[in-house]
């Protein structure tokens, strides 16, 4: 087994590997250099992400700065997603969002690990897990996802939360860590923050959309 391979399925590796390191160091130049392109020039800076991550989709933003162990080299992107600013990304293995995902702020998400035990962890060895996370689902301000996490489609993780276990569809999560608070309802369908309702012209809007199953 390759050390490549044993990055990308769990194994335990040396990620000082020269061949992994000098790879990485290409990638991390052409984060600084996306990071540096002015927010005007919408063309060159989605050229760009399309050169540094693994898939990108239609309509796709990242505000920069955003920083990535591997440049973005291991993330997927669907349609239409957005993150806000500060996004750190440890993709050391894959990392997959879906369609119309909304990051919020200072978001981080991990796959890399060590080993708790300390002969293994002073050798710098290290273990990665995919995060899968799926359509539709908005992750609040601080939110941070550990390795090997799967986020379901239609979820809010809200602000703060460290999800360390999977996260099933169409739930509000909240907490460290994270823990499953209710299913998403029909009175999200009414009410947008707190006793706020949503105005009848867009709730008119909204029934023209597919809803999702609650």
């Amino acid at each position: 087994m390759t050390i490549q391979e044993k990055q990308h399925n769990g194994e335990i590796y040396q990620p000082m590997d020269e061949e992994i390191t000098r790879q990485q160091m290409v990638y991390l130049d052409n984060l600084r250099l996306y990071n540096e392109i002015p927010h005007v020039q919408m063309d060159r800076r989605e050229a760009m992400l399309r050169q540094m991550f693994a898939e990108v989709g239609e309509g796709c933003y990242i505000e920069s700065p955003f920083y990535a162990n591997f440049g973005g080299h291991h993330v997927h992107l669907g349609n239409n997603v957005y993150t806000n600013f500060n996004l750190t990304l440890v993709d050391d293995t894959h990392i997959y969002i879906g369609d119309c995902t909304m990051i919020g702020p200072n978001v981080t998400i991990a796959t890399a690990g060590h080993p708790i035990e300390l002969g293994l962890r002073s050798r710098g060895l290290q273990y990665n897990m995919p995060v899968h996370i799926g359509k539709n689902c908005w992750l609040g301000a601080g939110v941070i996802v550990m390795p090997g996490v799967t986020i379901g489609d239609n979820t809010v993780i809200g602000a703060g939360s460290i999800v360390t276990r999977d996260i099933p569809a169409n739930v509000v999560a909240v907490g460290n860590p994270c823990r499953v608070m209710r299913p998403v309802g029909e009175r999200d369908r009414q009410y947008y923050f707190r006793d706020r309702k949503v105005p009848q012209e867009l709730l008119e809007e909204c029934r023209e959309m597919p809803e999702t199953d609650a």
